[in-house]
């Protein structure tokens, strides 16, 4: 009932928003902090806020809303960095004690109510990320015939924002699974966006705050270490090998959290399927990412057709071999570059807009300098030692890593796994409980609904959940037995 009178107070605010007649009398524009003065690569906030008369609505009776008065929800504001530094995307910036603790924590139908009606739709702010060198950078604000500018003093002597990270990693020794040669070779080029809390963005381990425990990764996120990890399973038939990459943070957030959409850990990723070809690494055919419980496939070879999933594009490479992935800011949604939500171009190697980091493979855990860092290297880790035996047991209970221990049940008359229970979730607490999901338990909303592909199939048995998602050419061998597959019984 509750999301149901939510949407239709979101499709009434819409309407009334489109409606509304404001005039501008004044525009306000507030930075944090106060002193407009940041360090080489730290971030400012800049909020703009504009003020007149606007016609009453049946909300503002409603909520009797007395703080936003005189005040305008505008969100068709554009600011430009005229001489150097870079802009995230806008948000809504909520005061401190809103909700407690934290601003941005409240879920469901009183918090939307509470945040304002027309909050959903209009955002206030962006984040600058200074550049390395000193001086003064000035951005412009403009709203139709409004201009308006503000100067940020970039200097060594501003006080740091920036907290000393507690967690020190030693480096990742080379691995000696006869699978890494093919995980390095095909490892992922990652375009991450950043938004307006960078570091819930950066790449991490799960154990990035020095412990195992999933209820204090979103406190940690200061303190926590921001060095770079990605991990990796591999699966092989006879005609292929499936390549699993996990890209873990440690908040799933937002700047407007309600029903679920922010929560405690997050962890999405891609399956590479590769067929043998003779040569040492064969060649790279499918791509397959998942964003919010949805997958999305990519092709690199055009003879390779729908299935229970549309083809969504293709395959691009940085350096021959390693797809170019986008991953988004807040939520984390993974995709090809190529894909029409992607805001990072292949062709110029550069976002095309927005702030983001750049991760690549180099064996080396490196942490971004700033929201706006290019080419940060990355290791891997495996799942099967880092999580597999942390998420398998012999009865249901959970763990500090792990929640909801479930029983895999495969359509199709598939392998089952190797353990009784294994895990549905890590174990969060913070803004939403237990959401986020190891490979093991991920699923795709549309072939789940059509009992195609179960819960954690898609990425447990590879090589039946992608002979299902697409159609590949009848002369080609195709085989769904495993010659490795340490996740399901052989």
């Amino acid at each position: 009932m509750k999301t149901f009178k939510f949407l239709f107070l979101l499709l009434l605010v819409c309407a009334v928003n489109l409606a509304a007649q404001e005039k501008i009398n004044d525009v306000k524009i507030n930075v944090f902090p106060a002193s407009a003065k940041v360090r080489p690569l730290e971030t400012a906030i800049i909020q703009v806020l504009f003020f007149g008369g606007k016609k009453s609505d049946i909300f503002d009776k409603v909520l009797k809303d007395e703080s936003q008065k005189g005040r305008l929800q505008i969100d068709d504001w554009k600011a430009v960095p005229e001489n150097g530094g870079w802009l995230s995307k806008p948000f809504l910036l909520q005061a401190k004690d809103e909700k407690g603790n934290d601003s941005r924590l409240g879920t469901g139908l009183d918090n939307f109510l509470k945040q304002g009606m027309f909050s959903v739709a209009s955002k206030d702010s962006v984040l600058f990320t200074a550049p390395e060198k000193t001086g003064k950078y000035k951005l412009k604000i403009t709203r139709g015939e409004i201009t308006k500018e503000v100067v940020i003093e970039v200097s060594n002597s501003a006080s740091g924002s920036k907290k000393e990270e507690f967690t020190k990693f030693p480096p990742v020794e080379n691995s000696a699974d006869k699978y890494f040669p093919l995980i390095e070779h095909y490892a992922p080029f990652i375009a991450q966006e950043t938004w307006f809390e960078p570091k819930a963005d950066y790449l991490a381990r799960f154990d990035y705050d020095g412990n195992w425990k999933g209820t204090d990764n979103w406190e940690n996120l200061d303190r926590g270490s921001s060095k770079a990890f990605v991990y990796y399973a591999a699966m092989e038939t006879e005609t292929h090998w499936f390549l699993i990459y996990n890209f873990f943070h440690p908040r799933d957030y937002s700047d407007f959290c309600v029903a679920g959409t922010c929560h405690e850990n997050d962890n999405e990723g891609l399956i590479l399927t590769v067929r043998k070809t003779g040569e040492k690494f064969g060649k790279l055919e499918v791509l397959e990412t998942l964003a919010h419980n949805n997958v999305y496939s990519f092709t690199n070879d055009s003879a390779i057709k729908k299935g229970a999933h549309d083809v969504d594009g293709r395959i691009e490479f940085h350096k021959e071999t390693h797809p170019i992935i986008f991953i988004e800011a807040g939520g984390h949604g993974v995709f090809s570059s190529s894909y029409k939500s992607s805001f990072f171009s292949a062709e110029k190697m550069d976002f095309k807009q927005n702030t983001g980091v750049t991760y690549v493979y180099n064996g080396k855990a490196e942490s971004p300098k700033s929201p706006n860092d290019r080419n940060v290297g990355y290791a891997l880790l495996p799942i099967y030692d880092e999580w597999w035996k942390k998420g398998n047991q012999e009865d249901g209970k959970a763990n500090e890593t792990f929640e909801k221990f479930y029983v895999y049940e495969p359509f199709g008359n598939r392998p089952r796994a190797t353990a009784p229970y294994i895990a549905g979730a890590f174990h969060g607490q913070t803004a939403s409980e237990n959401m986020a999901k190891p490979f093991w338990a991920w699923y795709d909303g549309r072939t789940r609904k059509k009992k195609l592909v179960s819960t954690g199939q898609w990425a447990l048995d590879p090589a039946y959940s992608v002979s299902i998602n697409l159609n590949f050419p009848k002369d080609e061998p195709f085989s769904l037995d495993y010659i490795f597959n340490p996740y399901l019984e052989q």
